[in-house]
């Protein structure tokens, strides 16, 4: 577990965290774009992802911010200063990469103590803060041990205290938790949680793990193809994804097509002659895509329900029983709550569906 650093004189948090504006910014690799025309306001002391599948930019941004790759267009504003073509060692960022990147052949103290040594820090400094960078992630007992004697999360946690003895302005990560195992990502993204609110430092998480950027981040950024489709808290963009591609991506969704018609007053969301959605609110008639979780759906074993369909299968998922159910030629989820000796509905079966009030989402098509 990371430890809490009170000794006076030591890594303190920061008192003024710096914001970060991207404005227009684009980038290609030879003829390709990469990113293409990205804006983004990132605030001060927030923590805050880029998520998205490979390909999708995510780390070509990241990369930008901290100066490394091809030259971008536009501004990358660290404050008030454009940092675009400033070396990266100029631009007070600092960098934990996937792979960590440690010398092997130097001890923990030794790897940590590295960047300030390049920056001709005075001698008693560099023993100081790198005593601090060490107690700070839980290694100062494991300051004369090299990285091959440690195990995947504390070769992390030396990269953090790398990266943090520095005291940049800004701290990026890119996918710092794909190399470990899943218990340990679980854990360790609760002390990079914890690290960053003690240092009020602004961070940059990269991943491609929905999961990851929901429990750590205050707001995510979903990218698709080098654009930005989305920016918001983790429960609203779940909650009200801008696109079909931010519904898919953050978790399972059943997105059908079909119309929405105003009828007296009221609006219906018309999958096929048998079955067709009441709308909440107010929208515009034409054709639509509905979105509905898994769970935003539920048998409605009394018949009055709104969907008719046949289930097909089912999943057994734990604290939960996933149907797929047909509605015509297409398919969607239904989760049910799995509760001990309860019977498992059969494939074959003809049911009702009823969308849970206030769980859809209308996307114009």
């Amino acid at each position: 577990m990371l430890q809490a650093i009170e000794t006076t004189g030591q890594l303190a948090a920061s008192s003024g965290a710096t914001p970060i504006r991207i404005r227009n910014l684009t980038l290609s690799f030879g003829t390709t774009k990469v990113l293409k025309g990205i804006d983004l306001d990132i605030g001060a002391g927030e923590f805050f992802a880029f998520l998205g599948p490979s390909g999708s930019g995510k780390s070509t941004l990241l990369r930008a911010i901290a100066g490394f790759g091809p030259r971008p267009s536009g501004e990358i504003l660290l404050g008030e200063r454009n940092v675009i073509g400033l070396q990266p060692w100029k631009r007070d960022v600092g960098m934990v990469f996937q792979s960590y990147a440690l010398w092997p052949h130097m001890t923990v103290r030794q790897n940590v103590a590295y960047g300030l040594e390049e920056r001709r820090r005075p001698a008693e400094e560099i023993r100081r803060r790198v005593r601090e960078a060490l107690e700070l992630v839980g290694l100062d007992a494991y300051a004369d041990r090299y990285p091959s004697q440690l195990s995947g999360g504390q070769q992390q946690r030396v990269a953090l205290a790398r990266t943090v003895v520095i005291e940049p302005k800004v701290l990026l990560l890119d996918e710092p938790l794909s190399n470990l195992d899943a218990n340990l990502r679980v854990q360790m993204r609760q002390d990079l949680l914890a690290l960053q609110r003690r240092l009020g430092i602004t961070t940059i998480f990269v991943t491609h793990d929905q999961e990851e950027a929901n429990t750590i981040c205050d707001r995510i950024a979903v990218l698709s193809d080098g654009v930005v489709q989305q920016v918001g808290e983790p429960d609203h963009v779940y909650d009200q994804p801008a696109n079909s591609f931010v519904a898919r991506f953050l978790g399972t969704a059943n997105i059908l097509d079909g119309r929405v018609i105003a009828r007296d007053g009221a609006c219906r969301f018309v999958l096929d002659e048998r079955s067709s959605i009441p709308l909440q609110g107010s929208h515009g008639e034409g054709e639509a895509s509905f979105v509905l979780r898994p769970r935003g759906l539920e048998f409605a074993d009394d018949g009055a329900g709104e969907i008719a369909g046949t289930i097909s299968g089912s999943e057994f998922l734990g604290d939960t029983i996933r149907y797929f159910v047909e509605i015509g030629d297409r398919s969607v989820l239904v989760d049910e709550v799995h509760r001990r000796g309860g019977d498992r509905r059969s494939a074959g079966t003809n049911v009702m569906l009823r969308v849970v009030p206030g769980q859809g989402v209308v996307l114009a098509r």
